[in-house]
């Protein structure tokens, strides 16, 4: 670790120690034993594992699931788990409580927001010793996420999913569409003249949007998840970030083509101009059209459609090769001073989370583990196993300490697309937004 970045996060620690306290008191009543025992030193008991992550909703009702799984068989008194607001927030309490030597042992991280905790010095690297320990190895996780956490040649990650963008098509509009087979699968549609007419079809049936984007009311993720994923689908895609967020190198004629043509759906009537996040989802679910793109976690929602018939596959390639913008949910190990024996219990729980990988996979995320995966169990899952091979493709943001799933990159960048969308800008002008929101990042090293 060089000089310079000691001594940033001494200044970090420093500066931000006194305002730790409040940022954690503010939350729900939930957190009081965490705070507790994270901030102020209190000592748990010595078999007892502290565990944050940021899963709200059917997620966190999974999580919590699992976690009992890992309790029935340590002990009651094994875990202690806690969950904090999602996205900024709880990486900022993550970053906060190892500067101040008080993490958790394990903490849940995004792929994308793994790095920049990494190059922070906020992460212990995970050796082949620590998987080999509880029976794990490289060959047990599906190679995408396995290759993206691998950083300055370690191991900075455990993956527990794949989460893509995916496309969710309504059964009953695409079958009147002509493009349901007789089981009741959407029909191929990896050409963009085929699936343009696709388009044109549903359009037809729903005498309106074929296909919907949430684009306004603060949704930012979507359109850049839209974008990014038929952008790498080009071959002369380059990063649209390099060297940590320091360097601008997307390929502007790339960028142009996509986004041109998507706003040419949007003029043909065939993507909605300006929809928010529950109203895109809502057209799919009601019928009034027959494509939705969006993250696989919504099957829980869609499910819960009374009557509502549906399938998801992988977004259709359009260009030249498969992708899907992608993140992925994995464990880290927060740098703290640990004894070998506490170092196990560590990787003791993140084997019993991933053997319970089934539990989490019903709510759509792609198991990392292979032995979940690859069982008869998930492959008989639908509609996830119609969408699985998208973990083969997933494309993953490009590091930068302000980037990843959550982030002002996706933020900034993310409005921006919406403009296109909604046929309020244009590429070249959101471009050149882009460079000038984007040139103070651009320009200012990493504080972590």
């Amino acid at each position: 670790m060089s000089d310079r970045a000691m001594t940033r996060r001494g200044f970090l620690a420093a500066g931000l120690g006194a305002a730790a306290v409040p940022l954690l008191a503010g939350c729900s009543s939930n957190l009081g034993n965490t705070v507790a025992s994270g901030l102020f030193g209190a000592r748990l008991p010595s078999e007892t594992l502290v565990f944050w992550n940021l899963f709200g909703g059917g997620d966190g009702s999974r999580m919590e699931t699992m976690e009992a799984g890992y309790r029935k068989k340590y002990g009651p008194n094994s875990l202690q788990a806690t969950t904090f607001a999602w996205g900024n927030p709880y990486y900022t309490k993550v970053t906060l409580a190892t500067v101040g030597n008080k993490p958790p042992d394990v903490a849940i991280s995004h792929l994308t927001r793994a790095k920049p905790l990494w190059s922070g010095g906020l992460l212990e690297p995970i050796t082949a010793d620590d998987l080999s320990s509880v029976g794990l190895s490289p060959a047990d996780f599906s190679p995408a996420p396995w290759k993206e956490q691998r950083t300055d040649g370690k191991n900075i990650a455990v993956p527990l999913d794949t989460h893509p963008i995916v496309m969710f098509f309504n059964t009953d509009v695409c079958r009147k569409a002509g493009l349901v087979d007789s089981d009741g699968k959407l029909k191929a549609l990896d050409d963009m003249d085929a699936f343009e007419s696709a388009l044109a079809a549903i359009s037809k049936v729903t005498g309106g949007v074929a296909l919907t984007i949430p684009n306004v009311g603060g949704e930012t993720a979507t359109p850049w998840r839209v974008f990014w994923t038929f952008y790498n689908q080009n071959k002369a895609a380059t990063p649209f970030l390099s060297d940590n967020g320091s360097k601008l190198t997307v390929d502007e004629d790339v960028f142009a083509k996509v986004n041109e043509r998507l706003q040419s759906w949007v003029k043909k009537g065939w993507v909605n101009k300006a929809l928010d996040y529950a109203t895109a989802e809502s057209y799919m679910f009601t019928g009034k059209s027959g494509l939705y793109l969006e993250g696989e976690w919504e099957i829980t929602t869609a499910q819960s459609v009374k009557g509502l018939k549906f399938g998801m596959v992988p977004i259709p390639n359009l260009y030249d090769q498969p992708a899907a913008q992608a993140d992925s949910h994995t464990f880290v190990l927060p740098r703290k001073d640990r004894t070998p024996q506490e170092r196990h219990q560590a990787m003791l729980f993140i084997r019993s989370m991933l053997d319970q990988s089934m539990t989490w996979a019903k709510g759509g995320h792609i198991p990392a583990f292979q032995r979940v995966a690859n069982s008869a169990a998930y492959k008989a899952l639908e509609p996830q196993a119609d969408y699985a091979s998208a973990a083969k493709h997933a494309v993953y943001d490009d590091p930068a300490w302000y980037g990843g799933s959550g982030s002002t990159f996706e933020g900034i960048v993310g409005a921006e697309l919406g403009l296109i969308q909604q046929l309020a800008s244009t590429p070249q002008a959101a471009m050149q937004s882009i460079k000038d929101q984007l040139s103070v990042y651009l320009n200012t090293p990493s504080p972590l």
